[in-house]
């Protein structure tokens, strides 16, 4: 379990005083609470607090407010948006394409075993690259790899007012089967809702190129991982690299760990600075007292 008053307390402090965090241990009047900073909250935790106003996720994802049936209809939902947080997920999904790319792993292997072995290459703008979400984290994936060189396309659930020139954009129901067919890498940056849920599917798989790759960033949720298996074993997918699973942390008899063909990393794709967060609760706490819309709100309807 996170302790959000370890991680952020002397963040929220030093930007303001206005709110102080506590522990649900060291609330002593519920009825008094009127707003929650979260990270995979029990519906029973939320129920605690009967006048609960807002519940705010440290995390760029909201599924675990969204659906949890602790969190009454009427109170509102906000995020985190740290930028510091795209960039590093623009980094992780650009060094898991270069990677692969350029096969830095027989590289390593053939380093090894004192083997002196180069690769054959191709020019980056060969290698098409699907990102799969167009918010905050998608569209700096996208920005990344369009700068070296990769062919992009995108699915997002609207075109983008600002596109990015040379991007390829695909919204509307068949937008993410459009955007992978063909694609060398699928980087999965989507929010989970129910239209997303399950989306990397046998579907997709068998639209992508022979032998490509998976980068899964998004939730846990959005892999059905029996498809995932069989795109492997039949050589449609070379490999993936994961960062996001079902069940976090990965249970120790998990097939995935003894997978050669999976790059596996504990859900650190990028996280969020304590001063940002420390900076964006108080801000949020101001608007949420002052009555004025929130800036960090999230819609409900929408799912981010």
């Amino acid at each position: 379990m996170l302790d959000l008053e370890d991680l952020y307390g002397s963040a929220v402090a030093a930007a303001g005083e206005e709110v102080v965090l506590r522990r649900p241990e060291q609330v002593s009047d519920p009825e008094r609470i009127s707003f929650a900073v979260c990270w995979l909250p029990t519906a029973e935790s939320l129920k605690a607090y009967p006048n609960l106003k807002l519940a705010m996720s440290i995390g760029a994802g909201v599924n675990d407010l969204l659906d949890n049936p602790g969190l009454r209809p009427e109170i509102a939902i906000a995020r985190v948006r740290d930028p510091h947080q795209a960039a590093l997920m623009a980094g992780y999904a650009a060094h898991e394409v270069l990677h692969v790319s350029r096969g830095f792993s027989a590289l390593a292997r053939s380093a090894a075993e004192v083997r002196w072995a180069p690769l054959p290459m191709r020019p980056p703008e060969d290698t098409i690259v699907a990102v799969l979400g167009n918010g905050t984290m998608g569209a700096a994936v996208t920005k990344a790899l369009r700068a070296l060189g990769f062919s992009l396309r995108v699915a997002c659930r609207t075109a983008p007012a600002e596109p990015i020139d040379g991007v390829r954009y695909f919204s509307g129901p068949d937008g993410v089967i459009e955007a992978t067919t063909g694609a060398h890498f699928v980087i999965n940056a989507l929010p989970l809702t129910p239209a997303t849920e399950n989306v990397l599917n046998e579907r997709l798989f068998a639209a992508m190129a022979a032998e490509s790759w998976l980068i899964q960033i998004g939730r846990g949720e959005h892999l059905v991982e029996a498809d995932l298996v069989r795109a492997l074993d039949a050589g449609q997918l070379a490999g993936a690299t994961l960062d996001v699973f079902r069940e976090e942390p990965l249970p120790e008899n998990h097939p995935f760990w003894q997978d050669s063909r999976l790059r596996i990393t504990p859900h650190i794709a990028s996280d969020s600075m304590p001063e940002v967060v420390g900076e964006q609760i108080v801000a949020t706490a101001r608007e949420l007292r002052d009555g004025i819309p929130l800036s960090l709100g999230v819609e409900r309807a929408r799912g981010y």
